[in-house]
């Protein structure tokens, strides 16, 4: 299990949070992983959250039950966004959400560079190891992740 690949949600996860979700997984190391579910876009755009009204709607995505008071995001521009962390061929996780929110509302950023997230799913070292044992999850080859 590597960071950047997806895993598929299985038909034991059905009547769950996590019914037909697919996450993308963003880090995973000695303490444990974490991913965002990358195929939920959430009920609201980006300038209906107070913080941001004065932005253009852009997508927000339902990126997993924890932290949903916080935004994260991943993106494949680190010449303008810096301070991201490489995962994976060419994708970048966080960095300078101004200069991002700046370049998307001037256009330069669209949705095939950024995906916006409200939460992430997090898992605790060998957990999420456990639920793919168990067929919770299915490991996918690739997917797209950016439209």
């Amino acid at each position: 299990m590597n960071a950047g690949m997806f895993l598929h949600s299985t038909a034991l996860l059905d009547d769950t949070v996590f019914e037909k979700a697919i996450i993308f997984i963003a880090e995973h190391n000695e303490k444990g992983a974490m991913g965002f579910v990358v195929n939920k876009p959430f009920p609201r755009k980006i300038n209906e959250l107070v913080e941001f009204q004065d932005s253009i709607p852009f997508t927000l995505f339902d990126g997993g039950p924890v932290d949903q008071e916080h935004l994260f995001f991943i993106h494949r521009r680190p010449g303008l966004i810096k301070g991201g962390e490489l995962v994976a061929d060419n994708v970048y996780l966080g960095g300078d959400f101004q200069a991002a929110m700046m370049y998307i509302n001037e256009g330069t950023l669209t949705e095939e560079d950024i995906k916006i997230f409200i939460g992430y799913c997090g898992w605790d070292d060998q957990e999420l190891e456990a639920e793919i044992e168990e067929g919770s999850w299915k490991i996918a080859e690739a997917d797209k992740l950016f439209s």
